[in-house]
Order: structure tokens, then C-alpha cells, then sequence
């Protein structure tokens, strides 16, 4: 099944279907009724054809039929305004037939070293073609190479030069693209003659492209060249022209096809294929000529005119060739005649009437194609109507001013007007003018023109009128107007414009900033309308320097606009200086000049300086010279600076209204260097291994360092002596020096002092100091160390004070470890004083920790005591005591729970803790026992929390949840299953009354 216009089965076609729509004012869509197609020009009849019907406009044809089917189709769509034609659309077969029977085709005989054609000669078809050979049996193909090329325009096989292994059957396959068949030729032979080997010889063209080819517009072309010769001929391309090919060419089989893609106008012109060998060279030459069917540029649209009006329609279209232009009305060909004039895509009708409506079309066509522009005619005639152009209702003026009245019924043939006004008809005097056209115009209009105006209209076809009021009005007064002002930044003003006004107009007011009208929901946080119908005064709040300008009320009624305006200037600090420079710079001051920002409606009175370095946070402001920058200064010296450090300045500006931006940073300078001037701090020491003098210091942030080369001369001596030793650190970075030397005395005092220095010298030393050089460590390790486990986490360490020893003692060290094998399980505790016990907690329940201890010093640790070992206790019970029952008489509160019993893996129990908690003094009180109950004392003013924990040799086990006993719960009772329920405050109430609660 195909439908028509577009391709299906073997068929192919080349238009689309058409249905028109008209403008919306004049026309409805065309519907397609029976007879709407026509074949080579006849109209169908489709009523009684069973394989062609119409659905929605378009042919649908079954079963589709060579010989009846071929040809031209066009489509004819019309309704109660006329019918219109589609474009032409054909529908082809494509078929290919076999060769003709044949056993074998003659031989071909030809000498080694000859060039060789093979013709194919197609069988009869119709559809584009594709060739191939096969080289004596399927599936061996012949190979296109600079030899050998079989041309898609003949189909035949040419050999340029033959060689032995060119011998063979050679059968020629024909396909076609569209039905996809297949047709294979008879073999042709190829023989060598044995009468010797063919000499060289210059190439023969044997391929070429025909001396004109058209294209078409954006269409693929390939031109073919190739020649026999001996040696195997070179192709080559050029165009006459000398142009250079474009990138989009393609050259394809060893030069033999040229392909020119997406062909355009400028790729038209005189094409040349060289074919070149030693023996000479042939040329062969062919013209491309650029052809487009038509497009438009001018189309025509749908149109009313009134009857006896004339027409005047023009369609455009360009093309290669040019196109010519056809008329057609209602799908029939337009002619010259009397009232109708064509000439080309020109059309012109003079005094239409009723029976020119109608659909029309400009065709325009050249040989490559044809396309259609439809519009509607619609040619009115009627009487005058004011139903969609009534005049006002009722039109207000000013007094003095001029009034028009227009009066633009609808008419065709357009009606004479006259205007009346009460029942007088109106004439023409020095005041009132009559237009042509309908239109009332009265200058200078007082009370007395106040009056109802009565347009009539009149043509052949009827008579019409309309009324409207005029009324004439005061002229409206400003009579409160903005000022001129000045105002400070965030400051917030009413600018007035209040008016008098005649009673009978509406009265709007509007604001315009700087030519813009203001917008006063977007621009709602500056500005705000206030007052009422007369007043419409605005108000600004929390100006700021963009606001100021001209300000410019609007006030419009029905018959004026009137205006007023004020300046407003706003006063702000500065704007930024700019153009920031160094002009001068030596290690600590610097030459700057800068040029000054807008003052912002108040003069500059002074400028600030500030810096900024990689060394501070932020801008900070610095000293100059003058002291005070007046505001008519543009340059100063910046003082106080640090040598070698990278300076960024900027300049603040200030006037009576505050500080303004600051500049921009000036580009970023160094100043130069210089001697150190600071002296390190914090110059100390001592410490250090056997023989050893260690010196610190704190160094210099680079800031001070003044210089490239900084480093620190270390200085020192021994106490009481007079010549200073002198060292050298050169890392900036550096806060250490060790002096190394057997001969050094142990904790010994040393006179000491550090200075800095760079590549211009030396910086000032620092005052001196006294540090020790490094100690012994204590020689002998402490005795008689015990320990006894306090806990399962906790263990007691104790030992006996040594004896008194030539090294210091600052205080001891003890180690502990789980095992010997595992050094890094090691842990250590250090105490500072003359103490002999300590606590070491954090350890794991039931664990044997080895043990020892050592005396330290400056210089480090002593010798190690002989290990010892101890083992801490099993933990202690992890469940809490269960069943708590609690009573209270008076202030006596006494509690009962079950006993806890420990496990074999945890510690035996030893007793219980009642912790008591009062609330207004917020103290804890703690009672043992190593029975299951208690008796407690409690004041009758407060509010307590009571737990209750295990003890036992491990330490404290779990508590209990926590019971609260309220003030007024004096005389209850209560319990908790393993402390999870509490009294709550409901059963708090109930015991204020004495009842008992379980």
C-alpha cells in the first residue's frame, strides 16, 4: 500500500500532500471532498476504484500497478471560499531486466602492454545503477586501482595497460539501488595476442565527463576521467580558473572520480582532468553549470478589500534559471482581461466585485520545480456598522484645548459622513473642521461646546449613527511643587506635588528618576507613594548617592498631563582615589601620590594612608609626613616601614560626612634593605645531653629580618669570664644552637647572648643570659620498689628516696608493661618533686603489669629499677542491685534490695554505696554498707536522688537507676524492679496525702 506523495513499494515519489489554512479573520481550513486528485492532468474517479481511496486528504492506492499508476498527481483542496492545487508529485517504477540470452560473448584479444575497454551495456531499467565485474568466477571481483576502473555512468571496465594476470572471463553485475536486483552479464573473454608486447605510448582518454553538467543546488556531483597509456597514465584535476579546490572535494579510485559535495554556486565553472605519463599528456575539459528550483522571497497573504476597490498582489522567487510566475483562481488559469492585468508574478484587479472572492495562487517555476503561494480574496460589501468603532461614550476636554472626534464606521464601499450636534447639523467654521475622512475637529473648546455629537454614515447598502458625550472640564493646577535639596547618605525626605483638580476628571500621579519611570514594587525599600488622590507626593528613605539626579512628577487625567521636577543632590563620603603609586622607596619610608576620587557633594577634608604586607591581617592605617593629610594633598611620605618587605599601599579619603571606599592597592613594592635593628628575644638554653652548651632563642619573623643573608652570632662564655666565643647560624628559621665539647663541666653556668645579621652586617646583640650546660643523668636507680593492687584498673607503686648523689634528681619515672616480648606495650608515668608513691590507673581488670622505676633530670632518665609485677584485681560485679523497696516515715528513709553475688570472673562483693543526692544544695553525701538495706535521715524541705552501687575489691560496680524522693513524699512507700520504674509525680501527689503507694 502507498500513500501518495510520499515513497512506498516501488514506487518513488518527490512532493508532500498539502492542506491550507486561512487567516483566522476571513477563511476556514480546506477540506478535500471526492474528486480532489488528478493523474497526467484527468480527474480520479475514486468513487468506484477499490484500490485507491482518500483518507483525511490523502491518496492511499493498494496494490500498486505499473501501468496504471505511473505518472503526474496534484492534489485539489477546497471549501465554500474556493479550492487551490498542491504541488505536482510523480510517482515512478523502478525495474531492471535481464540481459539478453547469450552462451558467451566474443572474445576480446589484445597484446600485453595494450589498454583494454569491456562495454557492460546495461539492460533496459529505470532507477539509479551500480556496476561491478567479476574477475572468471563469484567471488572474485575486479579491484579498482590507478590500472583498472569501472565507471558508474557506462558500467564498463577499463584496463589501462594489461598484464598476463589480466587474462580471464570477465562478467559485468548490474544492481539497482531502488529494487535492489541483481542481473549478471555473459563472460567476455580477455586473451593475449601472441604477436609481441605493446610499446609505450601517451595516455587516450577514455572516461570523460560531457562538456556540460548540470547541478543542482546542494547536490552531490562526481565527474569520471581516466585514460589508457602505456606507462599506467597519473590523473590529476584543476579548474581553468586557477581557483584552488575547497576542502569539501574529495578525490576517490586513484584519482579517477572527482566528488564535489554539497554543491554550491561558486563551485559552477570550467572543469579540467589531466591524464599524464612519460609519453605525454591528454586533457579533457567539461563546464558544471548551477541550477536551483525556484524559492521565495515575496508571498502573498490573505486580503479584504471593499467592493470597487482595486487589488494589487506580487509574489517573488528566485531560481537558476529565473522562474517564470502563472495565476491561478480557484485552481483554474487566470488570464488577462479587462479589469485583470498579470504580468509576471504581478497581478492587479481594478474595481472589484462580489464574484472576485475567491482562493488564489502565484505559481512560480523554471525546469528543476515549480511552487505555490495561496491567500484568500475576500471582497466585502456593507452597510456602515459602528458595532466594533462606537465613538466614546462620553469624552472629556480642557477647557482651551482642541478636541478631534473620529468617526470610522464600518462600510464597503466606505461611507460619506456628517455630524450633528444636539439636533443642529454641523458646519465648517473658523473653529470646527470636517475631514474628509469623517473625522470632527474643534479648536479652542469652551463650555459652550459641551454637547452630545452624533456621527451619521451613508453608503448604497444602508444608513448607520453613533452618539458620544462631550464634556468639557477646568484645567488642573500644581499647587504644591518639589524643591531643589540637598541631603547627607541614609538620610530620608518627602518630595511634594499636590494639585487642584476639576471634580469630573480621574486624576494618576507617576515619578520618573533620570528619565525612568520609577518602579514602586521593585524599587519598594527606597521608594514609596504617599498621600491621597490629590497629593502624590514621594517619599525616599535611607538615600543613598545613586539617588541622586532629577526627579520628575507626573500627573495625567482624562484631558492633560501636566509635570514638574526638582534636583536632588545627595551628600557621601568620598569616592576611592585612584592611580595609587610609589614614587620613592628606601628601607623605611616612602614617596606616594595618588589622584583624588569624587567628593560626593562635600569637599575632601584629609586622606588616610594604609598598608598591607604578607605579614599583616588586613589593611592597617601607618604614619606619615605631614602627620595630618589635608584633602588638598595628593602626595606623602609613609614612614615607620620595615626594610626588605613587600608594601601595598591605598589611600581612604573623608570629608564632613564620613570615610569613603579605599583606592585600589598600589602595585606591590619592597622596600630595600638595611642592618638588622632588632635583637632575638626569649635568649635561654640549658638542658641537653652530657657535654653539651644549648642556647635558644626566639627567632626573628621575617618582617625584621631587614635583608637577603639572614642569620644569628651566637655569643657565649662562662660565668665570671671575660672573652665571648662567637658562633654562626645561617638558617633563618633557627632557634637553637648546641655547643658540643668533652671538656665542658656539667651543669655549669654560661654567659650568653644572640645577635642577628644579614648581608649589610650586624644587628644589635640581646642582653645577656645565664643558662647551665647539660647534666648527668642520676647514676643510681631507686630501691626496695613494691607494689600492691588497689583495684582492677588501679595500681599502687612504691620506693625508697635516694640517697643524696652528685647529678640532680627533678623526680622519678616509672615504666609498666604486660609482657616482656612486646615493647609496645609499654606505658609511663613521671612525677616532678621528691615524692616515693604513685597511682597508675587506666589498667585492664585481672592483668599482670611488670614493673619499674628511675629517677630523670634535665639530661633524661636514670637506670631502671629491677622489674617487679603485680596483677589487678577482677572487675567488679556489672549488674546492679535489684528489687530496691524504699519507705518513708517523717524524715526516716529506709531502703531494701537484693544482694549481689559476684561470678568466678569478677570480684568478690565487700558491701554497698548509697549515694544521696539533695537538690537545693546541690551536695552529694555517700553511706557504706555491707548489708542489703540502709536507714537514711532526710530533711523534709528538699527533693533527693538516691543510687545505689556494688563494692568490691575490683572497685564500684554498676548503680542502680536513680530513685527521686520528692518533699511531699514523707509517709509513702515505693519499689523499683532493677531501678526501672520511678515514683512519678502522680504518686508524688498521692503521698502528700499520706497514702500508701506501691
Amino acid at each position: 500500500m502507498v500513500e501518495a506523495l510520499r515513497q512506498g513499494g516501488g514506487g518513488q515519489a518527490f512532493g508532500r500532500g498539502v492542506r491550507t489554512g486561512f487567516g483566522s479573520n476571513y477563511g476556514n481550513e480546506l477540506t478535500v471532498g471526492s474528486g480532489g486528485w488528478s493523474l497526467n492532468g484527468t480527474l480520479m474517479d475514486l468513487g468506484s476504484d477499490y484500490r485507491r481511496h482518500m483518507s483525511g486528504g490523502s491518496l492511499i492506492i493498494r496494490n500498486l500497478d505499473k501501468d496504471q499508476d505511473s505518472g503526474m498527481y496534484q492534489c485539489t483542496a477546497f471549501n465554500t471560499l474556493g479550492s487551490i492545487l498542491s504541488r505536482r508529485a510523480s510517482i515512478q517504477f523502478a525495474y531492471l531486466d535481464s540481459f539478453k540470452t547469450q552462451s558467451v560473448r566474443s572474445a576480446v584479444n589484445v597484446r600485453e602492454g595494450q589498454g583494454v575497454v569491456l562495454l557492460c551495456g546495461a539492460p533496459p531499467h529505470s532507477g539509479e545503477l551500480t556496476f561491478a565485474w567479476i574477475f572468471n568466477e563469484y567471488p572474485y571481483s575486479v579491484q579498482q586501482d590507478s590500472r583498472r576502473f569501472i565507471s558508474q555512468e557506462t558500467g564498463s571496465l577499463y584496463i589501462a595497460k594489461v598484464e598476463p594476470s589480466d587474462v580471464g572471463n570477465y562478467t559485468c553485475v548490474v544492481n539497482n539501488t531502488v529494487t535492489k536486483q541483481k542481473v549478471l552479464s555473459s563472460p567476455t573473454p580477455l586473451v593475449l595476442r601472441s604477436d609481441g608486447v605493446m610499446g609505450e605510448y601517451e595516455p587516450k582518454i577514455e572516461v570523460h565527463f560531457p562538456d556540460s553538467v548540470p547541478a543542482a543546488k546542494e547536490s552531490v556531483v562526481k565527474l569520471e576521467c581516466f585514460a589508457l597509456g602505456n606507462p599506467v597514465p597519473e590523473i590529476s584535476w584543476r579548474r581553468t580558473s586557477g581557483v584552488p579546490f575547497p576542502s569539501k572535494v574529495k578525490m576517490k579510485n586513484s584519482n579517477a572520480v572527482l566528488e564535489i559535495p554539497n554543491f554550491q554556486q561558486e563551485d559552477a565553472g570550467m572543469y579540467e582532468c589531466i591524464a599524464e605519463n612519460r609519453r605525454g599528456k591528454n586533457a579533457a575539459r567539461g563546464r558544471i553549470s548551477y541550477h536551483a528550483k525556484p524559492q521565495w522571497l515575496q508571498t502573498i497573504t490573505d486580503t479584504a478589500r471593499s467592493i470597487e476597490e482595486n487589488l494589487f498582489w506580487e509574489c517573488k522567487a528566485n531560481g537558476k534559471p529565473k522562474p517564470s510566475y502563472s495565476w491561478l483562481k480557484n485552481g483554474e488559469q487566470m488570464m488577462t482581461e479587462a479589469r485583470v492585468q498579470i504580468e509576471n508574478g504581478a497581478l492587479s484587479i481594478t474595481a472589484l466585485n462580489l464574484s472576485d472572492s475567491g482562493m488564489y495562487q502565484c505559481v512560480a517555476e523554471n525546469k528543476h520545480g515549480s511552487i505555490y503561494s495561496s491567500a484568500q480574496l475576500m471582497v466585502l460589501a456593507s452597510a456602515p456598522s459602528f458595532s466594533r468603532t462606537p465613538l466614546k461614550a462620553l469624552l472629556k476636554a480642557r477647557s482651551g484645548s482642541d478636541v478631534t472626534l473620529e468617526c470610522k464606521p464600518q462600510a464597503s464601499p466606505p461611507a460619506i459622513s456628517l455630524w450633528k450636534k444636539g439636533n443642529e447639523i454641523l458646519q465648517r467654521t473658523e473653529r470646527i473642521t470636517l475631514l474628509p475622512n469623517g473625522t470632527l475637529k474643534i479648536a479652542n473648546v469652551t463650555k459652550r461646546d459641551a454637547a452630545s455629537y452624533t456621527c451619521i454614515a451613508k453608503n448604497q447598502f444602508g444608513t448607520a449613527s453613533a452618539t458620544g458625550k462631550l464634556l468639557i472640564t477646568e484645567p488642573t493646577r500644581i499647587t504644591m511643587r518639589p524643591t531643589n535639596m540637598e541631603i547627607i547618605v541614609g538620610e530620608s525626605i518627602v518630595l511634594p506635588c499636590q494639585i487642584a483638580s476639576d471634580p469630573a476628571l480621574d486624576v494618576s500621579f507617576s515619578w520618573a528618576f533620570n528619565g525612568q519611570l520609577i518602579d514602586f514594587q521593585r524599587d519598594g525599600d527606597h521608594f514609596e507613594r504617599v498621600g491621597g488622590t490629590v497629593s502624590g507626593d514621594l517619599m525616599i528613605r535611607n538615600i543613598q548617592l545613586s539617588h541622586g539626579g532629577k526627579y520628575v512628577c507626573v500627573v495625567d487625567t482624562d484631558v492633560e498631563s501636566l509635570s514638574t521636577s526638582a534636583i536632588l543632590v545627595v551628600k557621601g563620603p568620598p569616592g576611592p582615589p585612584d592611580k595609587v603609586s610609589v614614587e620613592e622607596i628606601t628601607d623605611s619610608t616612602a614617596q606616594l601620590s595618588w589622584t583624588p576620587g569624587r567628593d560626593n557633594g562635600s569637599p575632601i577634608t584629609g586622606y588616610i594612608v594604609q598598608a598591607r604586607t604578607p605579614f599583616t591581617v588586613g589593611w592597617q592605617a601607618i604614619d606619615t609626613v605631614p602627620e595630618v593629610v589635608n584633602g588638598n594633598m595628593l602626595t606623602a611620605t609613609v614612614v615607620g616601614l620595615n626594610a626588605w618587605v613587600e608594601y601595598e599601599f591605598r589611600v581612604v579619603a573623608r570629608n564632613v560626612v564620613g570615610l569613603g571606599e579605599p583606592s585600589p592597592a598600589s602595585a606591590k613594592t619592597r622596600t630595600e634593605d638595611a642592618i638588622p635593628d632588632t635583637a632575638p628575644t626569649d635568649v635561654g638554653g640549658g638542658g641537653g645531653t652530657k657535654s653539651e652548651l644549648v642556647i635558644t632563642w626566639e627567632p626573628l619573623p621575617e618582617e625584621l629580618q631587614n635583608g637577603d643573608g639572614f642569620g644569628y652570632v651566637v655569643a657565649f662564655r662562662s660565668a665570671g669570664a671575660v672573652t665571648w666565643t662567637r658562633a654562626v647560624v645561617s638558617a633563618p628559621t633557627v632557634s637553637r644552637y648546641v655547643l658540643r665539647n668533652d671538656t665542658i663541666p656539667p651543669f655549669s653556668p654560661f654567659d650568653i647572648k644572640v645577635a642577628a645579621y644579614n648581608n649589610r652586617g650586624e644587628g644589635p646583640f640581646s642582653s645577656i643570659a645565664t643558662v647551665y650546660s647539660a647534666e648527668d643523668v642520676p647514676s643510681v636507680a631507686p630501691k626496695r620498689v613494691r607494689a600492691r593492687s588497689l583495684s582492677a584498673v588501679e595500681i599502687e607503686v612504691i620506693w625508697e628516696t635516694l640517697p643524696s648523689l652528685p647529678e640532680r634528681i627533678l623526680g622519678y619515672e616509672v615504666m609498666y608493661w604486660e609482657d616482656d616480648t612486646k615493647p609496645d606495650t609499654v606505658g609511663k608515668v613521671r612525677i616532678t618533686g621528691n615524692y616515693t608513691q604513685v597511682n597508675i590507673t587506666g589498667l585492664k581488670a585481672n592483668t599482670v603489669y611488670y614493673l619499674s622505676v628511675a629517677a630523670f633530670n634535665t639530661a633524661g632518665p636514670g637506670p631502671q629499677s629491677l622489674p617487679i609485677n603485680n596483677t589487678t584485681r577482677k572487675p567488679p560485679p556489672d549488674r546492679a542491685p535489684l528489687n530496691i523497696q524504699w519507705s518513708m516515715i517523717g524524715s526516716s528513709l529506709t531502703l531494701h534490695w537484693d544482694p549481689v553475688v559476684a561470678t568466678e570472673t569478677e570480684s568478690e562483693v565487700t558491701g554497698y554505696l548509697v549515694i544521696l543526692k539533695r537538690h537545693r544544695y546541690n551536695d552529694i553525701h555517700t553511706t557504706f554498707t555491707d548489708r542489703t538495706s540502709a536507714e537514711l535521715s532526710l530533711s523534709a524541705g528538699d527533693n533527693y536522688l538516691i543510687q545505689i552501687k556494688v563494692l568490691s575489691e575490683g572497685g564500684e560496680g554498676a548503680g542502680s537507676e536513680p530513685i527521686h524522693i520528692h518533699k511531699l513524699s514523707m509517709g509513702a512507700r515505693g519499689s523499683g524492679a532493677s531501678g526501672l520504674r520511678r515514683l512519678s509525680s502522680s504518686l508524688v501527689l498521692i503521698g502528700a496525702f499520706l497514702c500508701s503507694v506501691w
